[in-house]
């Protein structure tokens, strides 16, 4: 297939995840640079159902959207198709088999790439290089590869609110409101202070059961409290031991995933994609000494050092050769690079038919 330089080619990458979806479309040449996409977004997320994601729901939004990117751009087609879902590794068979003839037929798209949101956010956070990412929004998810094909991909946690997802948004607001619960009952471990922002956010703690457990967002519900632990976390205790214990279990996603030093294949000493941002510090490669980069990336984040503080002396302890890098961009800008490396047959992440599967 012709490999395409760039020029007014275009592609078009897709964010599908717990607060809603995110389509970009940029020029190849451009796609990942700050104000080179036209953008489009719905906070709605795509619903599950029988066959998992539901490919029906996210059909009927992204392509719209897409043609209404086409239109602003003044082109009719984009060669190349990113689409990074949450749920696409466990949840995502529909998506795989109804997503890339769809887009082809009605986006004129000759390769598609279906991916997991965990691959979009390592892609966004640090490229293609080799290293490790953790994503830490409602969930939590770490992804690692040395970009060889033998190594592919190291996954972490990811199970979701029920099962696991330790130290992300959901989990600290539970362990805040388990705290405020023990409180209000008068057992150990409890803390009067987020008893309080308990009651100030979701009413008289009696009545939380009835209000949480009927609704499908129970974990969205659980992760709006986690800033209600950040924020008490200075003067309380209690609030405090529970961002040391996130930030533990964060930071052994991260070791459990990060390749070893030095590892990968000779291809991951490259020139960016177009639109690739380079993020080393002190003018070091990715395999020059002994480093393994590690980015964080998501919302949690957001959260400042009453988490980051305890979660920079954990990395340092458990990962004590990595480097903590600065995330480039989001899941969104990862989504437009994998398709532009797609599109120019430069992809250098490692194919894997649960997180990234390529489709001609």
């Amino acid at each position: 297939m012709e490999l395409v330089r760039g020029g007014t080619e275009r592609v078009l990458g897709v964010d599908s995840g717990g607060s809603g979806i995110r389509v970009a479309l940029a020029p190849v040449d451009a796609a990942g640079r700050d104000g080179g996409a036209l953008t489009w977004s719905s906070p709605v997320p795509v619903g599950t159902g029988r066959r998992g994601v539901d490919a029906a729901d996210l059909l009927g939004r992204v392509l719209p959207a897409a043609r209404e990117l086409l239109e602003r751009a003044g082109s009719g087609h984009c060669v190349a198709v990113c689409v990074g879902a949450s749920g696409m590794a466990s949840l995502g068979d529909g998506l795989r088999a109804e997503l890339p003839g769809a887009l082809r037929a009605a986006l004129g798209a000759r390769r598609t790439a279906l991916a997991s949101d965990a691959v979009t956010a390592y892609a966004g956070a640090l490229g293609q290089r080799p290293g490790a990412v953790v994503a830490a929004g409602t969930g939590l998810v770490a992804l690692g590869t040395d970009l060889s094909p033998e190594g592919g991909w190291r996954r972490a946690d990811g199970w979701g609110h029920l099962l696991g997802d330790c130290g992300g948004g959901a989990w600290i607001g539970r362990a805040g409101l388990d705290a405020a619960l023990r409180a209000a009952d008068g057992r150990a471990g409890g803390s009067p202070a987020l008893l309080a922002r308990l009651e100030a956010v979701f009413g008289p703690a009696a009545e939380l059961p009835s209000a949480l457990y009927p609704r499908a967002d129970r974990a969205a519900v659980l992760a709006s409290f986690a800033p209600e632990v950040g924020r008490c976390a200075a003067h309380d205790p209690v609030a405090a031991d529970i961002l040391r214990a996130a930030a533990r279990h964060i930071a052994e996603a991260a070791a459990a995933v990060c390749p070893p030093p030095g590892a990968g294949p000779v291809a991951a000493r490259r020139d960016p994609v177009p639109g690739e941002r380079d993020q080393r510090e002190g003018g070091q490669g990715p395999d020059d000494g002994p480093h393994r980069d590690v980015a964080l990336t998501g919302g949690l984040l957001g959260m400042g050092e009453p988490l980051l503080a305890p979660l920079r002396r954990e990395l340092h302890k458990q990962l004590p050769g990595g480097r903590l890098v600065p995330s480039a961009g989001d899941p969104l800008s990862g989504a437009l690079q994998v398709a532009t490396a797609l599109a120019t047959d430069r992809l250098t992440l490692p194919v894997d038919d649960a997180l990234l599967r390529i489709v001609y």
